[in-house]
């Protein structure tokens, strides 16, 4: 019947005895199976350092404040939006940054149609030289 529910229930312990020998070959192979600790530290899981165990989270403690105060230092030493924005780094819009490009688009075909407009509109050649802005031998 005992070995019927550990059959059926896979997560039930064997507590069949194991000899010293077996369990002291089980730990040598585990032991030589063990990274070293230059791979722990490439992992983050040992701390590369050579301060004191002891002192390791003062130490990354004071890195984290050092870092913290560094990135404020920065922050205040950033352009302002308008600054930016006067630079041409920043676009001068309110719209939404995904709406941006599309706004860009348009704002590129307006330009262009307005052109067109303009340059259907203007004036022949002939209308110029009566008018007198332009000299006959001008005239492409």
């Amino acid at each position: 019947m005992a070995s019927e529910d550990s059959a059926q229930n896979p997560a039930s312990v064997d507590t069949t005895p194991i000899s010293p020998l077996e369990r002291r070959d089980s730990l040598e192979k585990h032991l030589q199976m063990r990274p070293d600790a230059q791979d722990l530290k490439n992992r983050h899981i040992l701390l590369d350092t050579n301060a004191a165990p002891a002192i390791q989270s003062a130490q990354q403690e004071l890195e984290r404040q050092r870092a913290t105060d560094s990135l404020k230092k920065s922050l205040e030493k950033r352009p302002d939006r308008e600054t930016l924005v006067g630079r041409n780094i920043l676009p001068d819009s309110t719209a939404a940054p995904a709406l941006q490009a599309n706004q860009r688009e348009l704002e590129r075909h307006m330009r262009a149609d307005s052109l067109d407009k303009h340059l259907a509109n203007r004036p022949k050649p002939e209308d110029l030289v009566k008018e007198g802005i332009l000299e006959v031998d001008e005239i492409p």
